[in-house]
């Protein structure tokens, strides 16, 4: 038995000691990379000095040749290396593709993370802070001008603080990401308090686990989800991050001290953000299931405002399975090789592509959305039917809706590494604070590219009101796949009844590209919460911060021929 063992764990080892020996070759063929062409050489730890007096450190990957080789730079919060952060290992291996394939790499953690010194504030020093370390680059004599920015998130965030405002930046890749920050916090009008706590409690884990083996990594999300459950339960919400971290932390009170998209917080941020004045070639990478998919989707259109051609690339999934993809990696060696160094026959043609879903096919566009969509109605009926049918006489549907027991979102769009994406619906579906509207099955396929909407004609009997919508791809066995969702925050204040005392709002279920098969079906949910993507709502006339009390709201829902609800979808064709 002992000799069988050891037989074993020799296997294991050759076998690792293989995908070892040749890993650079895997991933050449797995993520259809161009081929390697340079041994690299790492320098670690290279302080770099700001005005202020306080040092970035980097570390730089350069092919072990000479050479002009442009330069990409990375800006990170998360740990720029295996040595000082668990997950700095994606970075490293990120940073050695870019360099065997002829770029020197500058890989810097941002001011306040890691062994970057000063005060981590997020966003508002990113800008000077690139600006400084492309001041010390230009003093490098490898350097030869020329600069691509890569990545995604808050690593996209940071080249948009810096690329409208220096001429060596040629082109950037910003990746699930958006220049504006306001409608990520708040899509729709409401908190975001899935990702506020998530975000910060992954920065928790990140510095609680410095030094410590990989291992320790197995169950960092467990960590992240037990430290911030009790925060979704918890009021007032200005106090969450003292309910969590035993301490108020200075950036989510920033936040929430701006609720007001035109405070001069956003306002400062937008003007820094001067997409009108980018002439930098962008290549926008999103995901149907990502938080910044709207955010990216807007910078995109910003951008064709202002004359300019970005391309865009959305992929099929959520924030983590976008990165896990690597299509930023393949997307962006193929950006810089055009643009930094002149090969123009690396990028497609189109500069618009989109993955469908449903059929599981990537498409090419001039653009988004595509030329051939148009918006066809699917109208609400009692007995939660759903079809294209108008509405005539029909009685209105209710629910109620507890604030003490907000339905819970799940999939979708969420900050969360297993629980964002596609999923099966049919336990929310259950759920008495849950409408739902199903079309028959499918004679012929039915595909939607483009963007969402849900019209209602509502009534609420407090002061303010969610109403939110989810579609759904109903499979012939009765699963339900949500395929994208959106929410509307109604306050009486703010929003003018009709005459006989309805409110008609419309419901912005974001943007998608989908292939409904034949014999699937088409639903609609419609409920009050998805706590706690959407903050819930107290459905009192309160300050959202500081308030703790609460009350249920009964909400009708009407659908006959002077209230015609319906769910608008971009048909193709």
């Amino acid at each position: 038995m002992k000799k069988f063992i050891r037989y074993i764990l020799f296997g294991l080892l050759a076998l690792i000691s293989l995908a070892y020996l040749t890993r650079k070759q895997t991933a050449q063929r797995v993520l259809r990379l161009s081929k390697m062409r340079y041994r690299v050489i790492i320098t670690r730890n290279i302080a770099i000095p700001t005005p202020d007096g306080v040092s970035l450190m980097a570390d730089h990957y350069a092919p072990r040749a000479d050479g002009d080789f442009p330069t990409v730079f990375i800006r990170t919060p998360y740990g720029r290396n295996h040595l000082n952060s668990n997950f700095g290992w994606y970075l490293e291996f990120i940073g050695k593709r870019f360099a065997e394939r002829g770029y020197h790499v500058l890989i810097q953690d941002v001011r306040g993370r890691f062994e970057s010194g000063g005060e981590f504030s997020p966003y508002f020093s990113e800008r000077a802070d690139a600006a400084a370390t492309i001041t010390w680059l230009e003093s490098q004599s490898w350097f030869n001008g020329v600069i691509g920015m890569w990545s995604g998130s808050y690593l996209g965030i940071v080249q948009w603080a810096i690329a409208p405002h220096h001429p060596a930046i040629r082109a950037i890749v910003p990746a699930i990401t958006s220049s504006d920050l306001y409608p990520i916090l708040y899509p729709d009008g409401a908190f975001d308090l899935g990702l506020a706590m998530r975000w910060m409690a992954v920065f928790h884990q990140l510095d609680k686990l410095r030094g410590k083996p990989l291992i320790y990594s197995a169950t960092f999300w467990q960590e992240v989800e037990r430290k911030t459950q009790k925060a979704f339960d918890h009021l007032p919400i200005r106090d969450d991050d003292i309910a969590i971290f035993d301490k108020p932390v200075d950036y989510y009170r920033l936040w929430l001290d701006n609720a007001d998209p035109t405070t001069p917080t956003w306002d400062e941020m937008r003007q820094m953000n001067n997409l009108s004045a980018l002439d930098t070639p962008v290549h926008l990478i999103g995901g149907w299931y990502d938080f910044f998919l709207r955010g990216t989707l807007a910078d995109y259109h910003r951008l064709r405002e202002a004359g300019k051609n970005p391309y865009l690339t959305i992929g099929g999934g959520h924030h983590f399975s976008t990165i896990a993809s690597m299509i930023e990696l393949t997307e962006g060696l193929r950006w810089f090789d055009a643009h930094l160094k002149g090969d123009k026959s690396a990028i497609r043609q189109k500069p618009v592509r989109l993955y469908v879903m449903g059929i599981r096919q990537w498409r090419d566009y001039d653009q988004f959305p595509p030329a051939n969509t148009r918006p066809t109605p699917f109208y609400l009926h009692q007995g939660g039917e759903l079809s294209a049918d108008a509405p005539r006489h029909e009685t209105p549907d209710n629910y109620m809706y507890d604030p003490q027991h907000p339905t819970p979102y799940i999939g979708g769009t969420q900050f969360h590494l297993w629980n964002a994406g596609k999923r099966d619906n049919r336990r929310i579906e259950q759920r008495d604070d849950v409408l739902v509207y199903t079309t028959a099955p499918l004679s012929a396929p039915l595909e939607v590219i483009g963007y969402v909407r849900l019209q209602l004609y509502v009534y609420t009997d407090v002061p303010c009101a969610d109403f939110y919508g989810r579609l759904c791809d109903v499979h012939p066995d009765g699963r339900s796949y949500n395929i994208c969702d959106g929410l509307m925050r109604l306050s009486k204040k703010a929003v003018a009844p009709q005459p006989d005392g309805t409110y008609c709002i419309e419901v912005d279920m974001w943007a998608t590209a989908h292939h409904f098969k034949a014999g699937h079906r088409l639903r609609l949910q419609i409920a009050s919460a998805a706590h706690p993507r959407w903050s819930r709502n107290l459905c009192v006339d309160a300050p959202f911060l500081t308030c703790t009390e609460h009350q249920p709201a009964h909400q009708q829902i009407f659908h006959d021929a002077d209230h015609p609800s319906a769910l608008i979808l971009p048909m193709v064709g």
